[in-house]
């Protein structure tokens, strides 16, 4: 059974909340339909060593290959001309430990 792929935002700075919002109304359904679940939404609790204590969004899916599918999409790319730099964020695909 492959482990669980996980992709991880960390937004270093936001430059157009709006547009922030409309790639949001977006992201949301196109990752939906590869089964993501939300683990993690919102500005950072606590940030340490060069963390930034700003927006973080961390979202599962089954398989690291579901997780670059869902982002490699016609519909997430939608979402990305949406978000047209709107902010400056690292984005990461990561696999999960189980």
């Amino acid at each position: 059974m492959a482990k669980k792929g996980y992709l991880v935002s960390a937004y270093r700075s936001i430059k157009d909340p709006e547009k922030l919002a409309a790639y949001a109304k977006l992201a949301g359904p196109a990752f939906a339909k590869y089964g993501a679940r939300y683990v993690a939404r919102g500005d950072a609790a606590a940030a340490y060593e060069a963390g930034i204590k700003g927006r973080i969004v961390i979202v599962e899916f089954e398989s690291v290959a579901k997780a670059i599918e869902a982002h490699d999409s016609p519909e997430y790319g939608a979402a990305l001309k949406a978000f047209d730099g709107c902010a400056e964020r690292d984005l990461r695909i990561v696999e999960g430990l189980e």
